[in-house]
C-alpha cells in the first residue's frame, strides 16, 4: 500500500507568478534529487547512469556549502577521497583547496551534463511513490512545479546555523559564516566557538589586522581542532595576541558592545563584528514535512541501511542527513557512495522511461 503525503513545507501565496517552461517534459523526471552538494551530485550521476531521467534542485549554487567555506581553506582529506562519478580529482597540492574543489565539481557536472536547477527553494512536496509533486520558488518569487517518480533528499546541514538565542543576534554585524578577513582589518571582532571553524577564523582575522577575542563555553578549545591548528591558536592566546574567554558565554550583542558572562563576572567588550561559529544542523522540519520519521534522540531519518529508502516509499535520504544530529559521522568521503546504494535499489524497483 502506497502512502500519500501532504508534505506542506511552506504556504505559497496564490498571487505569486508561476513560471512557464517551453517544454513540459522539463518539469518531469524519473528521479529528482533535492540538494546539489557533492553527495547530491553523486546521487544524480548514479541515477542517470542507471538510465533514469534525473534532475537536481538546490536553493543555492552547485556545491553551495563548499562555496561558503573560507576563501583560502584547504581540505583535511586527500583529493581522491572527494571524487565522484569515477572522475579523477587532480591537484598540485597534497590537500586540495576550496577553489580546486569548486572547479572539480563544476567539471564533473559538465561532464555528465547534469540537469541542475540552481537557486530554487523547495516549498512543498506532495503525492505518493511513483508520482510526487514538488513546488519550488526562485529568488524573484516565481513558482515552479515538478513531477517525479522517486525522490532523493540530500540537503546537507550547512544552510541552517545553530542560533545563539540571545538579544542582538539579528544585528547586521553578526555572521554565521566566515569567508575572508580583509573587510575586518583594524576592527574589534568577537569569535564565538571552540572548534575548527572558530579557530581558523580567529587566526585568519588576527593575521590580517583584526583585534580578535575568542569566547567559548567550554574550559578549553575542543579536542577535534586540527592538529596543526591547535598549537597555533594556543600560542596566539598564550602570547596575548588573541584574547580568549573560556567557560564563558555571550549574553547580549549591542551595536557597539558585547556583554559576556565569565567566571570572573560580567564583562563588556567594545565590538564591531561578531562571528558566531556555533555549528549547523539539518532541516529536520523539512524532513518531517514529507512524513519522514526521525529517531527521538539523534533525529536520524528512519531508513533501510542498505537502500537508504526512508519510511516513506519512494523517498530516499543521502549524505550527512542520514546521521541526524551526529553530523561528524558522514562527510563527502563516505556520503559520496550513497548514490550507488540508492541507484542499485532504483534499478530493482523502477523501469526507466523516455517520458514520465
Amino acid at each position: 500500500m502506497t502512502k500519500q503525503i501532504s508534505g506542506l513545507t511552506q504556504q505559497i501565496p496564490d498571487t505569486l507568478p508561476r513560471a512557464q517552461l517551453e517544454d513540459e517534459s522539463d518539469t518531469r523526471a524519473d528521479v529528482l534529487v533535492i540538494g546539489a552538494g557533492p553527495t547530491g551530485l553523486a546521487c544524480a550521476i548514479e541515477a542517470q547512469r542507471a538510465g533514469f531521467k534525473t534532475m537536481a534542485i538546490d536553493k543555492g549554487c552547485v556545491v553551495n556549502s563548499i562555496y561558503n567555506y573560507p576563501a583560502n581553506m584547504s581540505f583535511f582529506t586527500t583529493p581522491e577521497l572527494l571524487e565522484i562519478g569515477d572522475i579523477p580529482f587532480s591537484t598540485a597540492h597534497q590537500k586540495p583547496t576550496r577553489e580546486e574543489a569548486l572547479e572539480y565539481y563544476r567539471k564533473v557536472t559538465e561532464h555528465y551534463h547534469l540537469d541542475i536547477r540552481q537557486y530554487q527553494s523547495v516549498k512543498t512536496v506532495a503525492g505518493r511513490d511513483g508520482k510526487f509533486q514538488i513546488t519550488t520558488t526562485d529568488s524573484v518569487g516565481r513558482i515552479y512545479d515538478y513531477e517525479a517518480r522517486k525522490l532523493i533528499v540530500s540537503t546537507g546541514y550547512y544552510d541552517l546555523c545553530n542560533p545563539l538565542g540571545i538579544p542582538g543576534e539579528d544585528l547586521s554585524k553578526v555572521f554565521h559564516y566566515y569567508r575572508e578577513p580583509h573587510p575586518f582589518f583594524d576592527t574589534d571582532v568577537l569569535v564565538i566557538g571552540g572548534k575548527n571553524s572558530a579557530a581558523i577564523a580567529s587566526l585568519d582575522l588576527w593575521r590580517h589586522g583584526a583585534r580578535v577575542t575568542l569566547v567559548h563555553r567550554g574550559p578549553r578549545l575542543h579536542n577535534h581542532v586540527k592538529y596543526w591548528i591547535l598549537p597555533d591558536i594556543e600560542n596566539r592566546i598564550k602570547n596575548g595576541e588573541i584574547t580568549a574567554y573560556f567557560s564563558s558565554t555571550v549574553q547580549e550583542i549591542e551595536v557597539d558592545f558585547v556583554n559576556l558572562d565569565t567566571p570572573d563576572g560580567p564583562v563588556q567588550l567594545k565590538n564591531d563584528f561578531v562571528f558566531a561559529m556555533t555549528g549547523y544542523h539539518p532541516d529536520y522540519d523539512f524532513l518531517r514535512s514529507m512524513g519522514i520519521e526521525l529517531s527521538s534522540e539523534q533525529c536520524r531519518p528512519v531508513c533501510d541501511p542498505q537502500t537508504l529508502e526512508s519510511n516513506v516509499p519512494g523517498i530516499y535520504v543521502a549524505g550527512v542527513i542520514v546521521a541526524g544530529s551526529r553530523t561528524n559521522e558522514i562527510f563527502i568521503e563516505n556520503g559520496r557512495f550513497h548514490g550507488k546504494q540508492i541507484a542499485a535499489d532504483l534499478k530493482n524497483k523502477l523501469s526507466p522511461s523516455a517520458s514520465v
